[in-house]
């Protein structure tokens, strides 16, 4: 009797995963409708009208092109690096915000651990990770993938 019941129940659960899976396929969540999008490299659309004062910004458009669903920049931090202006603790309100080195290095601290990443080094910050830029190099670029685009900072300090 007991394997019977047993044997019910995973039956039981097996149906009820395919059958959410299946409507999951049938009724996706409306999405932003995405469009085609390029951006090529040019000089001039690097601006200093973002997040940081110690950084140049370079929209990819991808902002415009997922209707808001994420947005992807290129960094490059001005030098020097002044430990003053840049060292100040804060998080991010997002859901994912992933971070590639394109040029020279960042050090940065992420709930409490120092981290140095270099040229092609990659990682993912979590939601609200608190974090702190320490040091970067005279040429660093990053490229940054947040999801969304509008989100909030929060500064701590």
């Amino acid at each position: 009797m007991a394997k019977t019941m047993a044997k019910l129940q995973a039956q039981a659960k097996r149906t009820s995963v395919k059958k959410k899976a299946a409507a999951a396929r049938a009724n996706p969540k409306a999405k932003p409708k995405q469009k085609f999008n390029v951006s090529h490299f040019r000089a001039e659309d690097f601006k200093t009208d973002g997040l940081r004062s110690y950084a140049k910004y370079r929209d990819l458009g991808m902002s415009k092109a997922t209707n808001g669903l994420l947005q992807a920049h290129v960094i490059r931090l001005l030098p020097p690096c002044d430990p003053k202006v840049v060292s100040k603790r804060h998080y991010h309100d997002v859901d994912l915000q992933m971070i590639y080195v394109l040029k020279g290095w960042i050090k940065g601290e992420y709930d409490g651990q120092a981290v140095t990443m270099r040229e092609g080094a990659a990682w993912l910050q979590p939601p609200r990770i608190k974090h702190t830029v320490l040091d970067y190099s005279d040429d660093c670029e990053l490229l940054e993938i947040i999801v969304p685009a509008d989100f909030k900072t929060v500064e701590l300090e």
